[in-house]
């Protein structure tokens, strides 16, 4: 009881010590220089997909009618591979959320599942550029759905990269709910590529 009263008594409201645990973690978190590092490179990105973006633009909105030139771009296919990655997200934060709480077989499946889904997705893309029927060297418009698509695309190796070297270590029982700083930035930058493809469908396929 007097050790109640006197957290009641304190300057602040009461507290629970996991809620105290979470709190440290994050301020610690956001004092890592490894997870700074890669929202400052997160943030280099942003500007990169921005100029790809600028000219696609240009592009799009110097001509009346889009696509132009005869060109057709697939919407279904790829709405269903849009779905593949944001679910991926899911699986991502599943993993996350698994490894907090020291559950490792949430950890282990949801980052399988996530590369899987990943892998998947850069598989779809292959497959439809294999479908198109047009090539960058055919213009402009073709030019810029490419680079912007492509440039994706690498991004999605990346990741699929980070989540191979993630998953293998969680094989191998490494990561805990106390030191999971990988994990936190593998998460990171797996939901930055969700995000930008998300924006990059709806302005280049859907509008």
């Amino acid at each position: 009881m007097s050790s109640h009263a006197a957290t009641m008594e304190g300057d602040g409201p009461f507290v629970s010590t996991g809620e105290q645990q979470v709190s440290a973690y994050h301020e610690s978190l956001l004092r890592s220089p490894v997870f700074l590092g890669m929202v400052m490179f997160i943030g280099s990105e942003i500007m990169l997909f921005g100029s790809f973006f600028t000219a696609f633009f240009y592009v799009r909105f110097s001509h009346p009618h889009y696509p132009f030139g005869g060109f057709e771009i697939p919407k279904t296919g790829t709405a269903i591979n849009t779905a593949i990655l944001i679910s991926s997200s899911f699986t991502m934060h599943w993993a996350l959320v698994s490894i907090k709480r020291n559950k490792r077989f949430g950890l282990v499946v949801g980052l399988g599942l996530t590369l899987i889904m990943g892998l998947t997705f850069l598989a779809l893309q292959m497959r439809e550029y294999h479908s198109l029927g047009f090539v960058p060297s055919d213009g402009a418009f073709p030019s810029t759905f490419f680079a912007l698509t492509g440039l994706h695309g690498l991004h999605v190796l990346v990741g699929a990269t980070l989540l191979s070297i993630a998953f293998v270590r969680s094989c191998r029982g490494k990561y805990s709910a106390d030191e999971h700083l990988g994990l936190e930035v593998t998460g990171l930058y797996w939901h930055f590529v969700d995000v930008v493809w998300v924006l990059l469908f709806t302005v280049v396929y859907l509008l």
